[in-house]
């Protein structure tokens, strides 16, 4: 076991699996996968975050998410891909979505802003996931096209919901605890 996070990049162009291990590699303890089964052969316990693409040979990485998922496993994982996002993000499992081609300094805020929010409670980590979903949507759809979609508005409505509990847990901290929450987050980043 050791001390720095574990990271499990599942991509399967080699190159690009070996360049983001190489970005990561100073601060993490990095495991590649160039497959579905591979993932899964290399997932365990002591991993932190998942980056996972979407295409993969055989299996895709949408089936990896779910399997991951299925087992009760509440890593963290980014979708990290060249599939442009569609309203069938919404019911994935995931915490963050990046489209290729992916810059160093994102990938290496993406996998930082990640290993923080393990930190947070369940709703919080919902909210951020719910978040990431619509985000991603609104880089990709125009207005009309979200304004029509269902699961969309449904999607914004969850948001809205969870907002409002979390305001309400909020507002129930005293002081002490506001400044040890924000202590705690800029200790890890999620500024």
């Amino acid at each position: 076991m050791t001390d720095r996070p574990t990271i499990l990049v599942v991509e399967d162009d080699r190159d690009l699996a070996d360049l983001y291990a190489a970005w990561l590699d100073d601060d993490h303890a990095v495991r590649t996968a160039n497959s579905a089964e591979e993932a899964l052969d290399r997932f365990d316990d002591d991993v932190d975050v998942v980056l996972l693409d979407r295409r993969l040979p055989a299996s895709s990485g949408d089936e990896v998410l779910s399997e991951l998922r299925r087992t009760g496993s509440d890593v963290q994982i980014a979708m990290v891909s060249a599939v442009d996002p569609d309203f069938d993000i919404i019911e994935m499992g995931f915490d963050a979505y990046l489209v290729k081609p992916v810059a160093r300094d994102e990938l290496t805020d993406l996998v930082s802003r990640l290993l923080a929010r393990r930190l947070y409670t369940v709703e919080v980590r919902e909210f951020f996931s719910l978040a990431a979903k619509r985000a991603a949507l609104e880089s990709q759809k125009d207005a009309d096209q979200l304004a029509d979609n269902e699961e969309y508005q449904r999607l914004v409505a969850d948001i809205k919901a969870l907002e409002g509990e979390l305001d309400e847990e909020v507002g129930n901290l005293d002081d002490d605890d506001v400044a040890a929450v924000f202590r705690s987050l800029r200790a890890h980043g999620e500024e």
